[in-house]
């Protein structure tokens, strides 16, 4: 199923900054993480968009912020043409059952002393979408797409192995019937081997029911796969964004750059000629990043000016946008 042209999630301008307080009695602020500082992009209904980074980035922050599981210090989510930043606590409720997540660990995501049967069938619960009767039917229904024997809904987390598990995470956050899914880097815990496998499954769902992902993940080889857009993520900015092959193909920001000369080419001939960019140093700090371009303290193409000026983000080709002012 191709993405339709319809825009399903718009996120202009989103901050989060976590503060930084002292003192046991009367605690003030001394400073504050900027974990996402004004990022802007949209997702359109039935595509999935993929965001990649080093640890640390600001990433999985940024998909929290947009579900409202963590507060945004400022910006706006619009899903379905609604703010959920000025959303009260029931309005929001209502809409959290069309937003759903798949979280990174399917150990820790799991409640060890629930069954499988209640752990999927509790959002239905809770919404009050079903009765006991209608809530197991549903299990059934979503293990069997899934992938997983219905007989396994009286089991324990801890008796399935970490594919089962996440199988039983994308299981839950079909249980509502969502529009916009949240993969905070679903595979990442998982043996190579059963990572394809969750991502077929993925890719299989989505065309089924025309899901729209936001897929988190820091294997470039995997989101060249599953995303139909990729935007790159550095120190709490989006540097660049564009579609899966015109960002693979014409790199345009120094930092996407680097990160797909360390992704592995399987030709012999051609990654022995291909040159590598080893960054340098380390990545700055959230609390007091640096001025101008976060990322000329690492880039070898920094200038007078990306220390003084933050880069405009500017659409430089059709659907291509990068904040660099070297890019051109």
């Amino acid at each position: 199923m191709t993405a339709s042209n319809e825009v399903l999630l718009h996120v202009e301008k989103l901050v989060k900054h976590f503060p930084i307080m002292r003192g046991i009695i009367f605690q003030k602020q001394i400073g504050a993480v900027h974990a996402v500082d004004g990022v802007s992009f949209d997702i359109h209904r039935g595509e999935t968009l993929g965001l990649v980074g080093e640890s640390g980035c600001g990433k999985t922050t940024t998909g929290r912020a947009i579900l409202q599981l963590q507060k945004p210090t400022s910006g706006q989510v619009v899903f379905e043409g609604v703010n959920l930043v000025s959303l009260e606590k029931q309005e929001l409720r209502k809409m959290r059952a069309k937003m759903q997540m798949i979280f990174q660990d399917p150990y820790a995501s799991l409640n060890p002393r629930m069954t499988i049967g209640e752990i999927i069938g509790e959002p239905l619960r809770l919404h009050g979408l079903a009765d006991r009767k209608g809530s197991n039917e549903r299990v059934v229904e979503l293990l069997e797409l899934v992938g997983l024997n219905p007989s396994y809904a009286n089991r324990y987390p801890h008796e399935f192995s970490g594919g089962q598990r996440q199988r039983v995470g994308v299981a839950r956050s079909l249980s509502l019937n969502p529009s916009l899914i949240v993969c905070d880097e679903p595979i990442s815990a998982l043996d190579v081997s059963i990572q394809a496998q969750v991502v077929n499954l993925l890719e299989d769902l989505q065309q089924q029911f025309n899901l729209t992902y936001l897929f988190i993940a820091h294997d470039l080889s995997m989101v060249r796969h599953i995303s139909t857009r990729v935007a790159v993520m550095y120190l709490g900015w989006i540097v660049e964004l564009a579609s899966r092959e015109e960002l693979y193909n014409h790199p345009l920001h120094p930092y996407t750059q680097a990160l797909l000369s360390a992704v592995p080419i399987p030709d012999p001939v051609a990654e022995e000629q291909r040159k590598r960019i080893i960054l340098e140093g380390d990545v700055p700090s959230p609390v007091n990043p640096p001025s101008g371009c976060r990322f000329r303290t690492r880039c070898s193409l920094a200038a007078t000016i990306c220390t003084e000026q933050i880069p405009e983000y500017r659409e430089i080709s059709s659907g291509h946008f990068v904040a660099c002012h070297m890019a051109g």
